[in-house]
């Protein structure tokens, strides 16, 4: 039965994508190569070439039922958009006749003063373009061929997220090959970065989610009792997928694999009700792609199954939130991965070099790294003793570490990795792998590639991978121009590469990054721990930061300007939606249940008098919720304060500024109470589903 069911996704993975098969099988040789060389080397396509393309897909397509084309393309909401148009044209007689033209495939016009755009864009500014990215295949979704494109203005400044990263996968295999060409590399001819992010997520029975306004409006819950169990027992991480679950896993697997999105691993995750998928690596472009898709499948499948899927970072208060672990590699095209060290690291140079610029980048960077996975809903989790702490710093594995020391003190190194003895006589033995795994590092070395784990569950990758791209090209360009004017190049290199150890070597940690001790030496090492969103941000427009990415074309000054501002207000529109969400359920729903009750607790009282009872709990019990809803009403009052105040605020920074300080904090009282609330009245009369009805009821 395995092997039918092998056979069978094999027979349907990647039947709703425009891939290589199909083009092959469908273009003429002279537009499959065309297209393959644009792939590869980034050539652009003629338009004779485009039109013979375009046909291709049009009826390609059609014969899988499509009849719309849509441009698909990733604006700074952070999400996907999309327009469709049908392939539909008028011919003689009141017929219609199918066409889809090279210009269509290669160039779209949505609106675009209608998305975030920093100021780039006036109201009145409306036209923006679409550009078709050959680089990441065609697929068929809903009956609409979707092509990935980036998006642009008027006036060619970027409005999207896929621009800057295929720009900056471009400067990084720049110069990766003058790095490969020093080492006598001559055959690689492209190096990718390739990405496999890992996506975790809540499940909740949609029933109970149909009765939480916060979850509805803000996707996380902005009131709820911590539960009598939480994640305490350690049950449900890899514990038994319960079967509700499970068919929602095999569709949702279905789905992605005909969309050619290499799922590979799901699992449950820490907390009650979360999971996990991981796909296998694929180019960072394509990648953020499949995950912008996977995120969506997610929640449309969910829904058949009488589910919602959760991709807030931090849902529920008290237990683990939700991350997405940003797995970072780079190959040549000559079949090396750059980021294995192999069995002998101490020996192997062009690998030690690699590592040695990712070093520098990431002690540099730091807070550019931070500010990628910055957001309101991130800043619940990181540094909360579940994901990374806030200061950025890197795990490298004890081995590695020993090799670097080495080379720095100029000894040799003996490596002393060893066949790992179970202790079992039937059980095999096998190979340690050259570092173990560190879950509190940001940044994590994990045998052939880095794991950014500060990344939040809802976040596009894209962002990060174009700074993680851009900071590590200009340390290999560095590295590149010292290393090329040498007269002895072993001599220079080992210079270069002792001195990048010495300077640099403070931000390697192999150690337990959730300890406070660790932000102690974190504050004496001189690595910056920035808290929150609103603290990391600002840092976007620092000159170096500019510079670095006006040198290699990813950013112009103004855009990075304008993505500082989109950020920063995106913080601001969050925070008040939700403290607008909170005061709405407080003064609809909490507020009237809690003198309803009391009323109750004081009817009760009265007649316990009447019949010469002593009513004494009763009365205390009325007492006590009536001082809560008390306090409740007057934290309404000053939380609607706070709102009023900042949305007087004209600077979009000190409006987040102030969010952060002010409304926020006002908002944490004001949930603390109406928990404490909870706590002391009957489920039945609770306006609305417990922590328990979410997390245990799947």
């Amino acid at each position: 039965m395995q092997n039918q069911t092998n056979e069978n996704v094999a027979e349907y993975f990647g039947c709703n994508v425009f891939n290589d098969v199909v083009m092959r099988e469908r273009l003429p040789k002279y537009a499959y190569k065309a297209v393959v060389k644009t792939k590869q080397f980034g050539t652009a396509l003629s338009p004779d070439v485009a039109d013979v393309v375009a046909n291709a897909m049009k009826d390609w397509a059609v014969e899988k039922g499509a009849t719309h084309y849509t441009h698909w393309f990733q604006p700074m909401t952070g999400v996907t958009a999309e327009k469709h148009d049908a392939f539909i044209s008028p011919a003689p007689h009141g017929r219609i006749i199918l066409e889809f033209s090279g210009k269509e495939l290669i160039k779209g016009e949505p609106d675009a003063s209608s998305f975030p755009s920093g100021g780039l864009r006036a109201t009145f500014e409306a036209r923006g373009y679409t550009a078709w990215d050959p680089t990441s295949d065609a697929f068929i979704k809903d009956d609409s061929l979707y092509i990935p494109t980036a998006f642009c203005s008027y006036t060619g400044e970027i409005l999207d997220k896929k621009t800057p990263l295929l720009r900056s996968m471009e400067v990084v295999s720049e110069q990766a090959l003058r790095i490969l060409r020093l080492f006598g590399n001559t055959k690689a001819t492209r190096v990718v970065t390739t990405v496999g992010p890992e996506q975790e997520y809540f499940l909740v029975d949609k029933k109970y989610y149909d009765q939480r306004e916060d979850l509805i409006i803000t996707g996380r819950t902005l009131f709820g009792a911590k539960p009598p169990k939480g994640q305490e027992l350690e049950d449900h991480y890899f514990g038994n997928i319960k079967q509700r679950v499970s068919d929602f896993m095999k569709d949702l697997d279905k789905e992605l694999w005909k969309l050619g999105i290499y799922a590979k691993t799901k699992h449950n995750e820490v907390a009650p009700a979360q999971h996990e998928l991981a796909p296998v690596f694929t180019t960072s472009n394509i990648a953020a792609d499949h995950n912008q898709l996977m995120m969506e499948l997610m929640k449309k499948i969910a829904l058949k199954h009488g589910l919602v899927c959760l991709l807030h970072e931090k849902p529920f208060a008290g237990i683990n939130g939700s991350g997405k672990h940003n797995n970072w590699s780079m190959s040549s095209n000559d079949g090396q991965n750059l980021l294995d060290p192999g069995d002998t690291p101490q020996e192997n140079m062009q690998f030690l070099t690699f590592l040695c610029a990712i070093i520098k980048a990431v002690h540099e960077y730091a807070p550019l790294l931070r500010l990628s996975a910055a957001s309101a809903g991130n800043d619940h989790r990181l540094g909360a003793n579940e994901a990374p702490p806030a200061v950025v710093s890197m795990f490298i594995g004890s081995e590695l570490e020993e090799v670097i020391e080495a080379l720095e003190n100029g000894k040799k190194y003996v490596s002393s990795t060893a066949e790992f003895d179970i202790g079992v006589d039937a059980l095999p033995n096998f190979k340690k792998d050259t570092t173990d795994r560190n879950r509190t590092s940001p940044f994590a070395f994990t045998g052939n590639k880095f794991e950014f784990r500060m990344l939040g569950s809802a976040d596009s990758i894209s962002c990060t991978n174009t700074i993680l791209n851009t900071i590590i090209a200009e340390e290999l360009c560095q590295f590149a121009d010292e290393l090329e004017k040498a007269d002895n190049f072993d001599k220079a290199l080992k210079n270069l590469l002792v001195k990048t150890i010495k300077e640099h070597k403070q931000i390697i940690f192999n150690g337990n990054g959730y300890a406070d001790e660790w932000l102690e030496e974190a504050k004496r090492r001189g690595l910056p721990n920035l808290v929150s969103t609103v603290d990391a941000i600002p840092l976007y427009t620092s000159p170096e930061y500019v510079s670095v990415f006006e040198k290699f074309k990813v950013y112009t000054k103004v855009e990075i300007e304008s993505r500082t501002e989109i950020l920063l207000e995106n913080y601001a529109k969050v925070i008040n939606i939700e403290a607008l969400t909170m005061l709405d359920m407080a003064k609809k729903q909490i507020i009237p249940a809690a003198v309803k009750i009391t009323k109750n607790i004081c009817d009760a009282a009265l007649s316990k008098k009447e019949l010469g009872i002593d009513n004494a709990f009763e009365i205390g019990y009325a007492s006590k919720l009536s001082a809560l809803t008390s306090s409740i009403s007057d934290a309404v009052k000053s939380l609607d304060e706070k709102v009023i105040a900042a949305q007087g605020i004209e600077d979009t920074e000190a409006e987040a500024k102030f969010c952060r300080s002010d409304v926020f904090v006002a908002m944490q009282s004001l949930r603390a109470l109406v928990d404490e609330l909870e706590m002391n009245v009957s489920a039945d009369e609770w306006p609305f589903p417990s922590y328990t009805d979410l997390l245990f009821t799947v």
